[in-house]
Parts: C-alpha cells; structure tokens; sequence
C-alpha cells in the first residue's frame, strides 16, 4: 500500500489493500447531507466490544473474523451511497455488492485498530495483498 494513501485512524493497511472506497463513501454521504451515514460508518466501543469476544476463540481466522464483523457493519452502510462511491471511482457495482464491500472494508478497519489497540495480533499469513 502506497504510505501517501488516504487511511482512517489507527489503519494499518495490512487487511485492507485500499481505503479509497471508504474514503469515497464518506464523501459522498456528506455530499448528500447524511452525517448519519459518517456516524454509523465510525468504529466505536461496541465494535472493539465485539472484536475482543471474537478474538477469544482459539484458531479463528482472518476470514471467519471478517466474515463475522461485515455483518456487523452490513445494516450500518447505505448501498446507494456505497454504489455512487464506486461509480466515482470509475467502477460499475450493484448496490447488494457495494454495500458488501464497504461493510467489508469497515470490518478490516476494525481488525486493523484492534491490532494497533492491541486487542489482537495479525500473522503475516493473514495479511492480504502482499
């Protein structure tokens, strides 16, 4: 990942190849007028609440885990939104798998700051991309 990227507070990068969608997103919910949207898309205690119990399982994987928190994050994305943030990018997604993907993109924000929080420890085998 390029150091000059855009990335929220306490990414790494190491599960998530791109913040640009995310980024994206934000603005476009903005644009519209919905800080709600911003607000929802903001990790919070309850996220590293629920990040910290998943952890506890022994031999979880990197895709179990974040299999898990998309869905967390899932109901918190607008799949309008989340498509008019690809369409920026030059990308022609359907809303069901944008709203995936951003909810994606949030569940490996949060496996990042818990690393940097220090409520769990990435194996190199699970970063992605590199």
């Amino acid at each position: 990942m390029d150091s000059g990227e855009w990335k929220p507070p306490f990414a790494s990068g190491r599960v998530v190849g791109s913040y640009e969608p995310l980024k994206r997103y934000l603005e476009e919910a903005r644009r519209r007028g919905r800080e709600d949207l911003v607000e929802k898309a903001l990790l919070n205690e309850d996220d590293f609440e629920l990040l910290r119990r998943l952890v506890v399982v022994e031999g979880v994987s990197l895709e179990s885990l974040l299999s898990a928190l998309e869905e967390r994050f899932y109901d918190r994305v607008d799949g309008e939104v989340a498509r008019e943030a690809y369409r920026s990018m030059g990308l022609k997604v359907d809303t069901e798998s944008a709203k995936r993907m951003i909810a994606r993109i949030l569940a490996g924000w949060l496996i990042e700051s818990g690393e940097e929080w220090k409520i769990l420890r990435l194996r190199a085998s699970w970063e992605q991309g590199r």
